[in-house]
């Protein structure tokens, strides 16, 4: 499946707000590649003059890719609550990433050096989860914050955990994606 053809889709999304002329035919996508019916998980990530102006994703893969991208690509731009929703002028500057996951792997660990040791930065993907809530960091994550020390306090702080949310053992699990610009 070509790249420009997941892009397309995420644009389209996107545009569909601003354009209700817009139409996404899955069928004919379907049609045209079948591996848009494949369950999978997708992020899509906006960033205006190289600053996120939005984030959406799926950790568990639940629907098709087709169906995933065109939802977090609309998402991403109308529906992260850290962002107001995208204007139709930033939309004409706003570079669009997806990244497509790979299935989240638990790591078992013993303490924080363990863990150090078994996390790959800017190849792997990272969930903490603990009491309920959970945070994750994409790979690309690791080019902003590539201590692992830092990487982990953000990771903490983002999901309203405490800065040295490790050291209370919460669960981790990996994965990587394939990134497409």
């Amino acid at each position: 499946m070509k790249n420009q053809i997941l892009l397309e889709i995420a644009k389209k999304s996107i545009k569909r707000k601003f354009d209700s002329n817009i139409k996404i035919d899955k069928d004919e996508l379907l049609k045209d590649f079948p591996k848009l019916k494949e369950i999978g998980a997708t992020f899509v990530t906006l960033k205006l003059n190289n600053e996120l102006r939005g984030c959406i994703g799926t950790l568990n893969a639940k629907v098709s890719i087709l169906e995933d991208l065109i939802s977090n690509a609309y998402g991403a731009a109308f529906e992260d609550p850290r962002f107001y929703e995208l204007t139709k002028e930033e939309f004409e500057k706003t570079d669009i990433e997806i990244s497509i996951l790979s299935s989240p792997v638990q790591i078992q660990y013993t303490d924080i050096e363990d863990l150090k040791s078994k996390i790959k930065p800017n190849i792997h993907g990272v969930i903490l989860q603990k009491d309920g809530r959970r945070s994750t960091f994409l790979p690309q994550v690791w080019e902003q914050l590539p201590i692992f020390e830092e990487f982990f306090s953000h990771l903490c702080y983002k999901g309203s955990f405490e800065e040295n949310c490790l050291e209370f053992n919460p669960q981790i699990f990996i994965y990587e994606v394939k990134k497409i610009k």
